[in-house]
């Protein structure tokens, strides 16, 4: 049962209070000083106080300080009969949920009290995702027990207290992203943005803007002021994957922000400021790109103040056990399956595989193997390697010439078929952003039943 506590010198007032939110089913405890409220406060562990402001032994801003002083997440409504703007931004300032003028009116209370659970479930809920996130990126989660590996698990734990820039260099799906969110969740700074820009799939004049933001008119477009992503990452990361493909123009910009801390939006005047970490990825080497004056030497060293290198999966297959272990158990949670079973001569065989595409390919082979599982054992003809054992309920190639366009249409409503209109997976296994998914699936008017 939700607990209010109601602390109202005026015994008249308290108990009529009392009595209507008794009808709406809420536990109440009632005090008539501030100490005693202070006191009910600790022992009762309300959801939400009304605090009236005149009270006999301690002015009611001062009971709502040390409310707010005890750390719990209670909402506090403030009540009085001084409408005044003095007190008003006093209880604002102090912490107070809201203000109400007495005598009060009850509808506008009902409203008042709903609102405020509202907003603490959500809190609650950002507060969980939060601590999901922090979960799921923790070091422990980046699976490997290689030497190299080890290396990188040291290098993570080595920065991720400091606001020192870091480059992660690697091939395709070694994953570069997964280290860089590790550093930022297990930072002190992980409730702040993590900023995600793939250098690569934006223009040279889009990614200005994205990267500093733009004011009305700075171009055609340009039909309003717009945030860049430095601004909106605040305190947190920016994370520029495929940074070796930036242009010279561009390289010399963002060399500039990381010398002064600070940037103009695209079309401003207004000096802005930034106290965003950056992370850079690339799978091209960097220092092959400076010996052949395609990426500044200044920059290149601004970003590698902490340089780590992850290990493509063909020199680490020591981790792929433990790596098909734990992707079987997050397919399964997100297809909703129960295929967990590897034969020791098919783990074998996925040890022995050249995964050209590393972790990535891994997770893509054995995310088409629990989809074609009949039932909670992998076999060899489940995975994509040998085109002659193509299994039953696998995509079909056409008999009759068709279109280009047509054989993607009908891929991808397999693909979303065989998710279970899953799009997260079915984004993973076509490997496209989810906005292209969407537009394809609206384009080719697809069958797309899905909860996401």
């Amino acid at each position: 049962m939700t607990r209010i506590l109601v602390i109202e010198d005026d015994s008249l007032v308290s108990r009529t209070i009392a009595t209507h939110l008794k009808k709406k089913g809420f536990e109440l405890k009632q005090a008539e000083t501030g100490e005693e409220g202070l006191k009910l406060f600790k022992e009762f562990q309300p959801d939400l106080t009304l605090l009236d402001v005149k009270l006999p032994d301690v002015n009611g801003l001062e009971v709502l300080r040390q409310i707010r002083q005890t750390g719990k997440n209670a909402a506090v409504v403030v009540m009085t009969a001084f409408d005044d703007m003095k007190t008003t931004v006093e209880a604002i300032k102090a912490g107070a949920f809201e203000y109400l003028v007495k005598p009060l009116d009850y509808l506008e209370l009902d409203l008042t009290i709903d609102k405020a659970f509202q907003l603490k479930a959500l809190e609650e809920k950002v507060s969980y995702l939060i601590e999901e996130k922090q979960k799921e990126y923790q070091i422990d989660n980046i699976i490997g027990r290689s030497p190299q590996m080890r290396e990188v698990f040291k290098m993570i734990g080595s920065v991720a207290n400091t606001r020192t820039n870091v480059l992660i260099q690697g091939e395709s799906g070694t994953g570069k992203e997964l280290v860089a969110k590790a550093i930022h969740y297990n930072s002190p700074f992980r409730d702040e943005p993590f900023i995600v820009i793939n250098c690569s799939a934006i223009s040279d004049t889009l990614l200005e803007s994205e990267l500093f933001g733009h004011v009305k008119g700075a171009f055609t477009d340009a039909v309003s002021e717009t945030r860049g992503k430095f601004e909106i990452a605040g305190k947190g990361t920016l994370f520029l994957d495929e940074i070796g493909d930036i242009s010279p123009n561009l390289q010399s910009k963002l060399l500039r922000v990381i010398e002064t801390r600070d940037f103009m939006k695209v079309g401003g005047e207004k000096i802005l400021k930034t106290e965003a970490r950056i992370i850079a990825a690339t799978n091209q080497n960097l220092k092959e790109l400076v010996n052949q004056g395609k990426f500044r030497e200044d920059l290149y060293y601004r970003l590698k103040v902490v340089e780590i290198t992850l290990p493509p999966l063909r020199d680490r297959r020591e981790d792929i056990p433990e790596l098909v272990a734990y992707l079987l158990e997050k397919i399964n949670r997100e297809l909703k399956k129960n295929v967990r079973k590897v034969p020791p001569e098919v783990m074998e065989y996925l040890v022995k595989q050249p995964w050209k595409g590393n972790v990535r390919e891994l997770e893509n082979a054995l995310t088409r193997a629990v989809i074609l599982a009949k039932g909670d054992v992998i076999l060899k003809e489940h995975l994509p390697f040998e085109p002659a054992t193509q299994a039953q309920g696998s995509f079909q190639m056409p008999r009759e010439l068709v279109p280009l366009w047509e054989i993607e249409k009908r891929y991808i409503q397999y693909v979303l078929e065989a998710t279970r209109g899953s799009k997260t997976r079915a984004c993973q296994i076509l490997e496209i952003s989810r906005p292209t998914l969407d537009k394809k699936i609206k384009d080719y008017d697809l069958k797309a039943e899905t909860s996401e």
